[in-house]
């Protein structure tokens, strides 16, 4: 049997334990002085200044063990900090009044006061038992041989019974792989316990939830009424105009056909081809709102035949075990879509792939390529315009671009799905 992935994974644990536990504690003792005596300077002024930096250095110092608890325990942890109002700076009573009534600020501090204790016991004990149990297992043999008055584990040499001797060995393994396997369960346990504190509560989670959409239900207004502008011009200088002028040669046509058979032919040829110019162009326009591929083929048949109109080759993979609704099908389609236009246009890769799924009551669509990273969601953008999408339907977009690549984002849709359609052919065989 292999030990060795047991006792790294281990060995590991516990010295990340001990950084976190042992080597943070003074930084905690620190920080509950600094907020401390920053409240309390308030009142002479000085504490609209200093608290606030303080602040900065305790959320500071909580993102990074967010990030620790998420990289080292796999403990997502959310920043549970309301939005800084607008005209708080620091100094101002606005920035201290907004610290001050934010629950988190007080969460903080009272994870500060109790984090310095737990933390310190969690990376001491299995610190110590381990270094204890490898005593037995290496050093007090060889000791033994060459030593006498040595005492541990309750045996001194010279000994009197053997056997005391041959039980020092097996007890010190015991010890080190118990110290080994709670490694890991111990940094787990811290991360919940950072969790705990630095998270935020579920009424907190609601207040975000709620003002996310109700600044997202803003933006989706805004951005339907840009739509219905955007479709009423198109329909007015593209089908419409085609479509008046359709009228006024089959007019013209209708005037000519007994005088001029010849002129009345050529307007009715010209009327034929304005016809099918405005077909195509209200063809357009209806792919643009709905595209009638979705209908037809779902959401994995309508990203295969987009897949297949780009310039570089895109996998697409996954199938759904029912239907998306209509409206939540439509946004995952543009919102893909809209990524690989951004891979096409920005990213200088030569292939991309599509990924479906649905997991936990969500829809996901994942979008990767292979080009050269650096992907955000900026204003104005593509992927903020993705973003918008996909929050008018409570969803998100989660993005991995690093410089260099590759770049992978993932889109989220929280929805349920319909019973997949049966085929006649299925149903009949």
């Amino acid at each position: 049997m292999n030990w060795w992935p047991f006792t790294r994974r281990g060995l590991i644990s516990i010295g990340r334990v001990a950084l976190v536990g042992i080597v943070t504690f003074p930084i905690h003792l620190v920080l509950v002085i600094l907020t401390v005596l920053s409240l309390l300077t308030t009142v002479a002024g000085v504490g609209l200044v200093l608290t606030p930096l303080v602040q900065l250095l305790v959320r500071a110092y909580a993102d990074r063990r967010r990030r620790l608890a998420r990289d080292w325990a796999a403990v997502d942890i959310p920043r549970p900090y309301r939005p800084r109002p607008a005209g708080a700076f620091i100094g101002s009573p606005r920035r201290w009044m907004w610290l001050v009534r934010d629950p988190a600020t007080w969460r903080d501090l009272l994870w500060l006061v109790g984090g310095a204790p737990i933390g310190l016991v969690a990376g001491t004990v299995p610190l110590i038992a381990l270094l204890y149990g490898v005593q037995g297992l290496v050093l007090l043999p060889v000791l033994a041989a060459a030593t006498t008055g040595w005492y541990g584990y309750g045996v001194t040499w010279p000994i009197d019974d053997p056997a005391d001797f041959l039980l020092v060995p097996p007890q010190g393994a015991l010890i080190t792989a118990g110290a080994l396997y709670c490694g890991p369960w111990l940094l787990w346990a811290l991360a919940r316990y950072d969790h705990s504190l630095l998270g935020p509560t579920r009424s907190a989670v609601l207040s975000v939830r709620v003002d996310r959409l109700t600044r997202t239900r803003t933006q989706v207004v805004d951005a339907q009424a840009a739509e219905l502008r955007r479709i009423e011009r198109d329909l007015h200088d593209g089908a419409q105009a085609r479509i008046v002028a359709l009228g006024m040669s089959l007019g013209m046509a209708e005037d000519l056909v007994k005088h001029d058979p010849d002129a009345a032919q050529a307007l009715i040829a010209e009327a034929r081809e304005a016809s099918t110019k405005a077909l195509a162009e209200l063809r357009l326009l209806v792919r643009g709102i709905h595209p009638p591929v979705l209908a037809e083929r779902g959401l994995a048949g309508g990203l295969r035949a987009l897949a297949l109109t780009l310039p570089l080759p895109v996998a697409v993979d996954g199938e759904l075990p029912g239907r998306p609704p209509a409206p939540v099908e439509s946004a995952a389609y543009f919102a893909a879509a809209e990524a690989l236009a951004n891979v096409v246009k920005h990213s200088g890769a030569t292939a991309a792939w599509v990924s479906l799924s649905y997991l936990g009551g969500a829809l996901y669509v994942v979008v990767g390529d292979d080009g050269g990273g650096g992907a955000a969601a900026r204003a104005g953008s593509g992927l903020a315009g993705v973003e918008r999408r996909l929050a008018a339907f409570d969803g998100s977009l989660r993005i991995d671009s690093p410089r260099g690549g590759p770049t992978v984002l993932t889109m989220e849709l929280p929805c349920a799905l319909s019973s997949p359609r049966i085929s006649p052919s299925s149903a009949t065989g």
